[in-house]
């Protein structure tokens, strides 16, 4: 992981002021707080801007300046905050599924967390996947439901050490991302952070993505439509006609403080009819 975080700075933006002990359940509080106050969003991409993965950008941007994040920065942060108080991490790579047509198969282009516990048990932290960003750790073991704040997940084993991470939506299991045991260093995050701000087909180039959870919903953006989930299973959607009504939500519901770009109205107004790639 990168440098120690300001963990002061860290405790006031996502609301904590439980102990600073190495168990589970002071992981679970900060997972569970950490997507409610520091939502996933993908503007610097857009905006060409360079997305560092270090601890004092972190703070610049995610701390001090309001903003949001992507997998590496969002998943560093919060390891560098584990890792600081006591707990011992680790970096994985996942290939994403969801969303993905049959017969594709993505570069391991997502971050997550291996985090042992005092006891030595295993878990997966994982606060930077958007609209279905996990909001509690999962135990490390395959073919078990496991309850978070919001939705229920399994992991299912494929072999090798391998898990395929699933949600339960509407009474059916849906694959979400791929991954195994292999420790990932910061070298591989770097590279697969310019590969996901270079390359032309990148996903997080032809859209403009943001999400952020309260208690008791989802808020997720993609494009211009804003589609919020209740913990209840009810959904509703908007679709948002301005650069207006998008800088709107963007401020407002998912709480984000938007940068100072030149560039900023025009990807407000790219994004401001419905143009799902």
């Amino acid at each position: 992981m990168p440098e120690t975080p300001d963990l002061e700075a860290y405790f006031r933006r996502i609301g904590y002021a439980g102990p600073r002990t190495a168990t589970f359940d002071t992981l679970a509080a900060l997972h569970r707080l950490h997507p409610q106050a520091i939502a996933f969003e993908n503007l610097d991409a857009l905006l060409r801007r360079p997305i560092v993965l270090g601890m004092a950008a972190f703070e610049r941007k995610m701390l001090a300046g309001g903003r949001g994040g992507w997998c590496f920065e969002q998943n560093l942060l919060l390891g560098g905050v584990l890792e600081a108080l006591g707990f011992r991490v680790t970096g994985y790579a996942a290939r994403v599924l969801w969303g993905v047509s049959d017969g594709i198969t993505r570069a391991r282009t997502h971050m997550l967390l291996g985090v042992e516990c005092g006891g030595g048990e295993l878990y997966i932290a994982d606060v930077g996947f958007g609209g279905l960003t996990l909001t509690g750790p999962l135990r490390l073991m395959a073919d078990i439901e496991q309850s978070t704040p919001h939705e229920t997940f399994r992991l299912a084993a494929t072999g090798r050490d391998g898990f395929v991470l699933e949600v339960l939506l509407r009474g059916a299991w849906k694959p979400i991302y791929s991954f195994d045991r292999q420790p990932q260093v910061l070298a591989d995050y770097q590279m697969s952070n310019w590969y996901l701000c270079n390359f032309p087909e990148s996903p997080f180039l032809q859209n403009l993505m943001a999400a952020r959870v309260t208690p008791d919903r989802r808020y997720a953006l993609l494009n211009n439509r804003l589609t919020t989930y209740h913990r209840c299973g009810e959904s509703e959607q908007i679709t948002l006609t301005s650069p207006g009504d998008l800088r709107e939500v963007l401020e407002g519901v998912l709480q984000i403080v938007l940068p100072e770009d030149p560039g900023l109205e025009a990807v407000l107004e790219r994004f401001s009819t419905d143009k799902l790639r």
